[in-house]
Formats: structure tokens, C-alpha cells, sequence
């Protein structure tokens, strides 16, 4: 299964159209305009209910973002010290991050099996990332994390 992730390219915050498979809009996520860190919302196309939430915890020394659904914490996601390539430590399920984020082709594993694989689509007007996953359940997470890391990344003032 498939998620295509379309950023909004004029628009005042972070702003993206999520699509499934076969091009039918499945969520749109939209961050908060006047807020003290990253809070972005994701939201179903269909009915507009927020489902889940990416916000940045404040006072850290490297980007930390908390994964939100239903208003509960499931995990977060931090950034962690490099000195060549961006690397990202995952509090949520067993899973851990490996791949190269400069060029956004990365996995996501839970031990040593893959749960999904995100990729940049080159030559797009604005980014588009592509998640490939094999389990409906982790569909919402997934998008949770690629929206977290393109959000540390930002805050490195790297994208």
C-alpha cells in the first residue's frame, strides 16, 4: 500500500495533501501559523476529523517531535548528533530509522523486519514523498513520522 505526500508549495505554514494509491485524497495535514515550535495536524479528507498530531517538544538540544493520536502520546521522534548524514532515534514500537535523509530514502524497521520504506519524488513542484507500507495499522504513523522528520529537517533549515 501506498501514501503520496504533496506539500503545499504557497502556503504560509507547513501544508500538505496526503493521497492513497489510486489518487483519491485521503488526509490533509496543515501546521499551526502562530505557535512557539512545530505543531502540525493531520486531518481525514473525507469528514475533516483531526486524527493525529507531529509537535515539537521546546528546550531540547536536537529537534524532538511527539507523535499524537485520539490525544494521547504514542512515541516521539528525535533527531540525534551526526557529523555526516542525519540520524534519527524512534520511541515508539521497537522501530528504528536507517537510510540516507539527505536524499529522503530511508526505512523504518520493528527488529528486523521492514514496516516501510519513504522516498522523495524528484522533479515535483514542491516536496513529494512516497511511503510504501505493508500493514493498514501503520498507515497513520508512518505519515506521523515522515511529517516529524521533514519538520526536524526544517528546523535545521536543511530540506
Amino acid at each position: 500500500m501506498k501514501l503520496l505526500i504533496k506539500q503545499r508549495v504557497f502556503s504560509w505554514t507547513d501544508t500538505y495533501d496526503v493521497y492513497d494509491e489510486n489518487g483519491t485524497p485521503k488526509y490533509f495535514v496543515k501546521g499551526e501559523f502562530l505557535s512557539i515550535g512545530h505543531k502540525i495536524h493531520i486531518y481525514r479528507h473525507d469528514t475533516g476529523e483531526e486524527v493525529g498530531m507531529v509537535r515539537e517538544k521546546l528546550m531540547t538540544v536536537m529537534p524532538r517531535f511527539e507523535l499524537i493520536t485520539g490525544g494521547r502520546v504514542l512515541g516521539s521522534i528525535q533527531k540525534r548528533f551526526a557529523l555526516f548524514k542525519p540520524k534519527y532515534e524512534i520511541d515508539y514500537n521497537d522501530w528504528r530509522v536507517e537510510g540516507d535523509f539527505l536524499e529522503w530514502d530511508y526505512d523504518v524497521y520493528q527488529e528486523c523486519c521492514p514496516i516501510m520504506h519513504i522516498r522523495k519524488e524528484p522533479f515535483h513542484w514542491g516536496d513529494t514523498y512516497v511511503i510504501d507500507y505493508a500493514c493498514q495499522d501503520d498507515e497513520l504513523i508512518g505519515l506521523l513520522t515522515v511529517i516529524a522528520i521533514d519538520a526536524a529537517n526544517c528546523s535545521d533549515g536543511k530540506r
